[in-house]
């Protein structure tokens, strides 16, 4: 199908280029001429779903006490001495 481009400059994409191809409302277009033809690519946006409870599964509800914060540090300096070595061999 051909459309007539706006006195704005704008065209029409049909539905079912964007439909095979998952363009929604909001994504960028980046064109470019290419000998006499214009390329034009599309890329979504970013996400404006919220994640808030994608990791209640695996985070604690409670923050750790002042020991199970000692233990937490010296458990990283632990590795991180242990990994030191290692990369010393």
């Amino acid at each position: 199908m051909s459309y007539k481009v706006s006195s704005k400059g704008q065209i029409v994409i049909d539905k079912e280029i964007r439909d095979r191809l998952g363009i929604e409302p909001g994504w960028i277009a980046v064109q470019r001429q290419v000998g006499d033809r214009v390329e034009i690519r599309f890329y979504p946006c970013a996400h404006d779903r919220s994640l808030r409870g994608a990791l209640a599964d695996v985070v604690q509800r409670r923050p750790p006490s002042d020991e199970d914060w000692h233990e937490i540090k010296q458990e990283a300096w632990t590795a991180a001495a242990r990994n030191e070595g290692e990369s010393a061999n």
